[in-house]
This record gives structure tokens, C-alpha cells and sequence, in this order.
């Protein structure tokens, strides 16, 4: 009689990754576009194989192919890191507000010396004028802004993902 099978072991369990889920992982991220042919032939085993790691990656939520925007390349000159200060205003909702900037894409509400963390981008001077002075200031709850700007950037992976390999 074989054990009985608790699938909520298997659901609170951390899914896990092998050398060639890391390798398919790789590959797909040097070329999102790669064929699983190509991905099979490499690694040496059949395309059927890769199919289904793949297709249980992304159940597992493990990995998502998605396009990244180079932020040059679509015209912002500029990266910046906003440190703000709320009052008289709950910062969850300060957060909200200031999501829904276009340039603005990460938003975090931080404990710490800020309420809130921002990142965000602007074409040159004159737009990053305009989006601190103009648009990030005058969000109600917003009391002091500390922009930083990025004068030269190390690493930007939006792609990373820290992946544990199975024992």
C-alpha cells in the first residue's frame, strides 16, 4: 500500500527549481523569444520536456516571459530615486496617488526615514523639473520630496528573481 498523498504539503511547500529548470530559466532570459527546439537541443533533452517544465514554471509562478522596456532607447535620460515624507494623509493613499504618474514605476511604502519610495524617470532637466516641482509635490499628503538621481547605474534587472536550486 503505498503513503496517502496530502496535496496541502505539495501547496505550502516552496516550489523549487533543478539545474534544468535553471538552465531553461537562462536561456529564456538571454532570448524570451528562444523555440523550445532550440532550448531542447541545447540541454539535450526532447522539446516535449521543456514544454512541460515550462508550462509548470509558470503554474508554479516560478516564470513569466515578459518584454522589459529599455528606458533610453523609449527617451528618459533620467533615473531617479524619490525618497517623501507624508503628513495629514495616510501614506498607503499618498502611495496610490502617486502611482498613477506615468513616469513613476515603483512605488513602495518603506518604514524608515521616508514613508514612501519612488522610482521614477523624465526625458531632461526640464521634465524632471516639472515632475518633482509640478506633479510629485503637489500630491495632497506629500510634505518633503528627496530626489536622488542616478548618475551612473550599475545593475538594473528587472528580470531577477532569487531561484533556489532542489537538493
Amino acid at each position: 500500500m503505498s503513503p496517502a498523498f496530502d496535496t496541502r504539503d505539495a501547496l505550502s511547500a516552496p516550489a523549487r527549481m533543478d539545474a534544468t529548470d535553471q538552465r531553461i530559466v537562462d536561456l529564456l532570459r538571454e532570448n524570451g523569444r528562444l523555440p523550445y527546439r532550440a532550448i531542447a537541443r541545447e540541454l539535450g533533452v526532447t522539446e516535449a520536456t521543456v514544454r512541460s517544465r515550462v508550462r509548470r514554471l509558470e503554474d508554479d509562478n516560478l516564470l513569466r516571459v515578459v518584454a522589459v522596456t529599455d528606458l533610453e532607447a523609449a527617451g528618459y535620460g533620467m533615473l531617479l530615486a524619490v525618497g517623501v515624507q507624508v503628513e495629514n494623509r495616510a501614506p498607503e493613499a499618498v502611495a496610490r496617488d502617486i502611482a498613477g504618474i506615468t513616469e513613476v514605476f515603483s512605488v513602495n511604502v518603506v518604514v524608515g526615514a521616508q514613508d514612501i519610495e519612488v522610482l521614477m524617470v523624465a526625458e531632461d532637466q526640464d521634465a524632471l523639473h516639472h515632475l518633482l516641482h509640478e506633479r510629485l509635490a503637489r500630491v495632497d499628503g506629500v510634505r518633503r520630496l528627496t530626489p536622488a538621481l542616478a548618475v551612473d547605474v550599475l545593475k538594473n534587472q528587472p528580470d531577477w528573481v532569487p531561484f533556489r536550486e532542489s537538493a
